[in-house]
């Protein structure tokens, strides 16, 4: 086996970088909403790191089995995909714009990932990923199935879930925890759904990440969600929220709606499916093992700082 658990010749580890996540919650009702994961006429002779790497959308069906959309996009092929739109109903939804640091542009290195019937995004980069890989033991071989180190977190995730009778906000805690004491960190922001709730981590400083508590009809009422991001290029609109209530995790603001704020480092937020929010500072120190920009291979360099 090679330095990361895998075989001899295999790639490495993707880590993936300046991505952009967003999250949404309006559990218990479900919603329909349409989304556009790279609506941005840029144009296609124009191959630059501003261009990503891959988009995905996941959400849940009425009989709460996953569904995702995804595909890895990059500058000289074909983005029809990403700004097609793409009508769903769910009650939680989970969207992601990658930009990737290093690696090939997949299907099963593109976000978002499902394990035991959740969703899950990831922007940041961990390295030390061989640990990782020792620490995860058999889950290694029956959850990951690409080559980014967010597989990997989430993976950790899971059988941590699993060991504790499936409480996802503690093991969410554990799992970084763990990375955050034994491997360089440089961020651990992510997402993470199921059929009727939501969880999202702030970690460290080194991205933000805000939140929206979104009443019925917005700032002004009695109007329909459209939120619409500069960074990530991503749009989402829902005729149903001039009535409904809803929760929306972002990488940016994504309106000038003032109830806006940013998640605290190290604060986890949990959703809940009757739209109780709940948050707590999960991870109180900083990183044992934190990296900088300087820290980083050029690529994953220029990758976190791409937007």
């Amino acid at each position: 086996m090679a330095a990361h658990g895998l075989p001899d010749g295999a790639p490495r580890p993707t880590m993936d970088g300046m991505c952009r996540l967003f999250g949404m919650s309006s559990a218990p009702h479900r919603v329909h909403a349409v989304f556009w994961l790279l609506e941005a006429p840029d144009s296609l002779r124009v191959q630059s790191r501003r261009d990503p790497d891959g988009t995905g959308l996941g959400f849940f069906d009425a009989d709460g089995r996953p569904q995702v959309h995804k595909a890895p996009i990059a500058a000289y092929r074909d983005r029809a995909f990403a700004q097609e739109a793409r009508h769903v109903e769910s009650a939680t939804f989970v969207a992601h714009v990658r930009y990737a640091s290093t690696g090939g542009l997949e299907d099963r290195n593109t976000h978002p990932f499902t394990q035991h019937g959740r969703l899950f995004a990831h922007n940041g980069v961990i390295e030390g990923l061989d640990r990782l890989d020792a620490r995860l033991g058999d889950a290694l071989h029956t959850l990951v199935h690409g080559d980014t180190d967010s597989e990997r977190f989430f993976a950790l995730i899971s059988r941590e879930a699993e060991a504790n009778g499936g409480d996802v906000g503690a093991a969410i805690t554990t799992a970084a925890t763990w990375i955050a004491d034994n491997l360089p960190v440089f961020a651990l922001n992510l997402v993470l759904i199921t059929p009727g709730e939501l969880w999202a981590l702030r970690y460290p400083e080194t991205h933000e990440l805000y939140v929206l508590e979104r009443p019925p009809g917005g700032q002004h009422g009695a109007r329909h969600l459209e939120q619409h991001g500069r960074r990530g290029r991503l749009r989402v609109r829902s005729e149903d929220m001039d009535t409904l209530p809803a929760v929306v995790v972002a990488s940016e603001r994504l309106d000038d709606n003032p109830r806006w704020r940013p998640l605290a480092p190290g604060e986890l937020l949990h959703a809940g499916p009757g739209q109780e929010v709940t948050s707590r500072i999960a991870l109180a120190r900083p990183p044992a093992h934190p990296l900088t920009l300087a820290d980083l291979r050029p690529e994953a360099a220029a990758s976190q700082k791409a937007a």
